[in-house]
């Protein structure tokens, strides 16, 4: 309790020390108070502001009306942000209650509109006579305090909802903190890792990343993007980009390292599968180079000028490019015998000269381009003398699978006759040699008066995905 004696104080009252020592007997403390940068105030026994300093009209934006009552502030709030009335602010409590109060948590509205948060510690000012003659608050503008509050409190609300591990270690590596994404990624809680160092998620084989680290943190150096493997509580490897920075104190001084870690194992499969279908493409496309060259060997043996061989040679590469597509939207795993034949004949015909009828079959890759190249043979023969050059020509595809044997049968129907047109020519050599091998199988083709037909026979484990 602040016990002051003497009559109420009025606002216009400039104190001068002589003046005041015969009042008090003593200096008047309000020269004090008003050399202070703490905003304090006075009121008399009514609540009505009798006197302030400099640093109560700075934070009040404004100098207060002489009828201002119990605070010189323009407006008053409840620390939530509801209208105060300034019945109940601190110093007419205190006025009230007679006594000295606990520090009141308030915020002001300055004329500017600026809200300041504020501690009051608000006490009576009793006479001689034990009667309050007045009220005395002293004022603590806390916006900084409350600013950084609210800045700790969303960063930690940041750091909990993350889905990253955030973890933070003194600058020997035992573990700080501990986040939600740490406890799902690595298995530990935070009462199990708290305390732990953080070797215990490196592998052995990996310690000195450790030292590495520190190293740097110690310098005051960020770590970036640290691609690495840790280890979790049930032993399990976990792919993870470390990025780490060091924690400072107000002056600067290294005395930790914040550790962000990410989980990149999906990142890291597909990354291997990317490896593994460029080593894959990569193979595939020399084996392309390689038909390619065949079939231009094979086709000049056949053709009668240069045209017809140009000709050739671009429909054949035209097949071999449709299989590749299938390849490509498959991610090379294969295609079905279905998608296969449809792109390699339907260029050549409508959708009611053709027929397909067999079981859903997944071709490997290998597969796709063989088979490819057969069903561009069959289909461009078909188009220029088999059943797809005439009107009634019909072509029907049909497979079937039995136990482990896979058999496919290609038969043309309505069309010219077939053996009239039967030659020896690189379309034949495919059919009857290239593809029969390429699956480990055997095939026959049979050109007669009823049309084309051409049968295959292979084991289902040489066909299929």
């Amino acid at each position: 309790m602040v016990e002051m004696t003497g009559p109420s104080l009025a606002p216009d009252e400039a104190p001068t020390p002589a003046a005041k020592r015969d009042e008090f007997g003593q200096h008047d403390p309000r020269l004090l108070l008003a050399a202070l940068a703490v905003p304090v105030c006075m009121t008399d026994a009514d609540g009505t502001v009798a006197w302030f300093n400099d640093a109560a009209v700075e934070m009040w934006g404004r100098t207060p009306p002489k009828d201002a009552k119990w605070c010189g502030a323009l407006k008053l709030l409840t620390p939530n942000g509801d209208p105060l009335g300034r019945h109940e602010s601190p110093t007419a409590l205190a006025l009230r209650g007679k006594k000295a109060m606990a520090a009141v948590e308030a915020a002001l509205i300055r004329p500017d509109g600026r809200v300041v948060p504020y501690l009051a510690y608000p006490a009576p000012i009793l006479s001689d006579s034990g009667e309050v003659a007045g009220a005395i608050s002293i004022l603590i503008d806390i916006s900084q305090h409350k600013s950084a509050e609210e800045q700790v409190h969303r960063l930690a609300a940041i750091v909990e909802s993350s889905d990253d591990a955030i973890v933070s270690k003194d600058i020997s590596g035992y573990i700080k903190s501990w986040n939600a994404g740490a406890e799902r990624l690595f298995g530990y809680s935070s009462e199990e890792a708290i305390g732990q160092h953080i070797s215990m998620l490196i592998p052995e084989d990996r310690l000195a990343e450790e030292d590495h680290i520190l190293g740097r943190i110690r310098a005051g150096q960020r770590v970036d993007h640290f691609d690495t493997v840790r280890r979790r509580k049930d032993g399990s490897l976990v792919p993870v980009s470390l990025t780490v920075s060091p924690i400072r104190t107000a002056s600067g001084r290294v005395i930790g390292a914040s550790k962000i870690a990410r989980d990149i194992t999906e990142r890291s499969e597909r990354e291997s599968r990317i490896r593994l279908l460029m080593r894959e493409v990569n193979h595939r496309v020399k084996n392309q180079f390689a038909v390619i060259l065949s079939m231009i060997r094979e086709t000049r043996k056949n053709s009668v000028d240069t045209l017809a061989f140009e000709s050739q040679i671009r429909e054949r590469i035209m097949g071999l490019s449709r299989a590749h597509d299938l390849l490509v939207e498959g991610e090379w795993r294969g295609a079905t015998l279905h998608e296969l034949v449809a792109s390699q004949v339907m260029p050549f015909a409508r959708k009611d000269k053709i027929s397909f009828a067999g079981e859903r079959i997944v071709l490997s890759a290998a597969a796709v381009q063989s088979l490819g190249m057969a069903f561009h043979e069959l289909s461009t023969n078909s188009a220029k003398y088999g059943a797809l050059s005439t009107a009634r020509g019909r072509v029907a595809v049909e497979w079937q699978v039995a136990g482990t044997e896979f058999t496919l049968r290609w038969t043309e129907r309505g069309g010219p006759n077939a053996g009239a047109s039967a030659g020896s020519g690189f379309g034949r050599t495919v059919l009857e040699r290239v593809t029969p091998i390429s699956v480990g199988g055997t095939a026959a083709l049979v050109l007669d008066a009823d049309g084309v037909c051409w049968t295959l026979t292979a084991p289902v484990a040489s066909i299929q995905a």
